[in-house]
């Protein structure tokens, strides 16, 4: 299936962003590679909390990473206290020419990383 045939299809309904506290880029243990790290909180105690990149057909500035969040079961049990959460991607092969953006439902916020895709060019394209 063609990355356009792909866009093409319906959008999820389950999972929805969410928002976060804090994010960073960290330095992996192997020279030029790098991690997200979003950590937050959730009312809901069922809630599974995951870093999904946005899909490109040519290279962006910043590659959009969403904080979502989806509900075992469907709805949400509240806790009596908030739920945190912490996850992490890679960045390789999810990074643009200029960095990344992570994508919450409170706010977004940008970094700058190196190594990505090349401007103007297929998203496999690494500079």
């Amino acid at each position: 299936m063609s990355t356009e045939n792909f866009l093409a299809l319906n959008p999820a309904q389950s999972v929805r962003r969410i928002a976060f506290d804090k994010a960073r880029v960290v330095g992996g243990f192997v020279t030029g590679t790098y991690f997200l790290v979003v950590s937050g909180e959730t009312a809901c105690v069922n809630m599974d909390v995951r870093l999904s990149p946005l899909i490109y057909v040519t290279c962006p500035d910043y590659w959009g990473i969403e904080v979502v969040g989806s509900l075992r079961g469907g709805s949400c049990i509240i806790g009596i206290v908030p739920t945190p959460f912490t996850v992490v991607i890679p960045l390789a092969g999810v990074t643009g020419s200029k960095g990344i953006e992570v994508l919450g439902a409170n706010r977004n916020e940008t970094f700058e990383v190196s190594g990505g895709c090349c401007a103007d060019g297929p998203w496999e394209a690494r500079c």
